[in-house]
């Protein structure tokens, strides 16, 4: 794993923009007065898929409304091409609190880790003057120590009267249990930490709050009080979960667990408790329903927490200082090809809801469909606070797009990758590249790791973005699309060289590229 420890010229760099900011009138300076620097709050869930947020415009939006949510949407902007590099829960929050890919900042897979030193983002904003504070779900295993206070979940975490740790303490034994006698929600109880934090704040510095929930990954376990929700409706099934058409190759056929019956290993009806003997059809019908009916009401805990941080902010005068964000580590998928988690570069599993409010920057109402990933968040974020990334970040500021203004150099592709080869959800490794017109994968059936499961078939997948946009017919094999996939392959090997995505330290997943790279 690669440590990137600030070296002397990033010191300086960074203490140089500081002092500098701090002598201009009216910068995000260190020294600057604090009504001039808009704190920060940022919002994560996890495995929120966009598509299960009503901005979005989806068959969820009547059903599953998120008004709160859809508020940063309606004051603020919505990226419609948001995607994730690697969507797992840990490498997708050490990429977004380091700015990096998973092979530098070293968290591949949910064996990943990032210690304190490689923690950058937080220890940057602490730098620059910012009051720092982690609350939630964490998952990176070692102590957030660069922040100035921490309340987190032990790895996943419990859904009810869950267990923190809590910063002032000797991690890993500084737990607390919130419980109560009628049980406490895992969202409810992140929503009061913060808030407690929030209003329990002495300092006149900005803040920067990472606020977390665990909701809604599985399995799925919403607040009693949404016990009943959705019980008198039908939640709308998507089209592909009955017929995928064309999608997939020789590489993915069979694979992924599913809906219903058609993975016998693991499907979401053994994980609903549906009753083995229905016929396949009813079996699938009914574990869809359950699945998405507990899934939406967890969203709807999420949601419900977020208005109550937002009057929270409305009510002390904070809400216009603040610049505010909503996402999740990646999507889901639900029930889309009969699939179920993430992982897959699939649409509804790589696209990151991500949604900004600051009407001091941003015009009320903006959508855009520039492309941006999780590597980008980290050097945004320094950019609002008035810093410049340092070069060991690779992500870029999206700060010029919340203010109306897409650079003649903006990245027209965005690079992915999945590494735990049939782990958990029988998902084979694979690579890809994701233009606003094209999605090209290349799936390479290779676990990275000595032994483990063996290799599978390897193949390509390429789908236009534009006129499939559920991906249901994969054109690989269709020689009228040769000129673009040659062109595609090339900026897939440019963005493979450039973010240290190679598998020079791999010679057997090398080895299957150089075989099946013309193919």
């Amino acid at each position: 794993m690669v440590k990137y420890d600030l070296t002397r010229r990033d010191f300086l760099r960074t203490a140089g923009a500081a002092v500098t900011a701090s002598l201009v009138p009216g910068s995000y300076g260190a020294a600057s007065a604090a009504s001039e620097r808009p704190n920060i709050l940022y919002i994560m869930s996890d495995d929120h898929a966009a598509h299960a947020i009503s901005a979005y415009g989806s068959r969820l939006a009547k059903v599953a409304p998120t008004p709160n949510i859809d508020r940063l949407a309606k004051e603020g902007i919505l990226f419609e091409n948001c995607f994730c590099t690697n969507s797992i829960c840990v490498p997708s929050r050490a990429t977004i609190l380091t700015g990096q890919y998973s092979q530098t900042n070293g968290a591949l897979d949910l064996g990943g880790k990032l210690e304190p030193e490689n923690q950058h983002l937080p220890r940057l904003m602490k730098q620059a003057g910012y009051e720092t504070a982690m609350i939630g779900k964490w998952h990176l295993k070692e102590e957030p120590a660069a922040f100035d206070y921490y309340c987190v979940l032990p790895g996943q975490g419990s859904y009810f009267n869950p267990i923190l740790r809590e910063s002032g303490g000797k991690w890993p034994e500084n737990e607390k249990r919130y419980a109560s006698y009628d049980s406490r929600h895992s969202s409810d109880v992140i929503a009061d930490t913060s808030l407690k934090w929030l209003k329990n704040r002495k300092s006149s510095k900005p803040f920067f709050l990472m606020h977390h929930f665990k909701a809604p990954h599985d399995n799925f376990e919403n607040a009693e009080r949404y016990d009943w929700l959705f019980n008198d409706i039908d939640i709308p099934e998507p089209e592909s979960l009955w017929d995928s058409g064309n999608h997939g190759s020789e590489a993915t056929k069979g694979m992924g667990t599913s809906i219903g019956k058609r993975n016998k290993r693991r499907n979401m009806g053994m994980h609903m408790f549906v009753d083995q003997s229905l016929p396949d059809e009813q079996y699938k019908r009914t574990a869809y329903q359950r699945y998405l009916k507990k899934y939406l009401r967890c969203i709807r805990g999420v949601d419900d927490n977020i208005g109550r941080l937002f009057e929270y902010l409305d009510k002390s005068g904070l809400m216009d200082k603040t610049v505010i964000i909503y996402t999740s580590d990646q999507g889901m998928m639900l029930g889309e090809h009969d699939f179920i988690d993430k992982r897959w570069m699939y649409e509804e599993s790589m696209r990151m809801p991500f949604l900004v409010r600051y009407p001091k920057m941003i015009k009320a109402g903006t959508r855009t469909d520039e492309i941006i990933n999780n590597t980008d968040f980290a050097p945004t974020i320094l950019e609002l606070a008035g810093l410049k990334a340092p070069d060991y970040m690779q992500g870029r500021s999206f700060a010029p797009l919340l203010k109306g203004r897409t650079p003649p150099d903006w990245p027209q592709s965005t690079y992915y990758r999945y590494w735990m080869h049939m782990a958990h959800h029988d998902n084979p490794a694979h690579f890809g590249l994701r233009t606003k017109e094209y999605k090209l994968i290349f799936f390479y059936g290779q676990n990275y790791k000595k032994g483990g499961p063996k290799p599978t078939q390897p193949g390509w997948e390429l789908y236009d973005m534009k006129n499939d946009p559920h991906e249901m017919n994969n054109i690989y094999s269709d020689p009228k699309y040769a000129g673009v996939i040659g062109k595609l392959k090339t900026e897939l090997l440019r963005l493979r060289e450039k973010y240290n995505e190679t598998d020079a330290k791999y010679p057997n997943i090398q080895k299957v590229i150089d075989e099946y790279w013309n193919k």
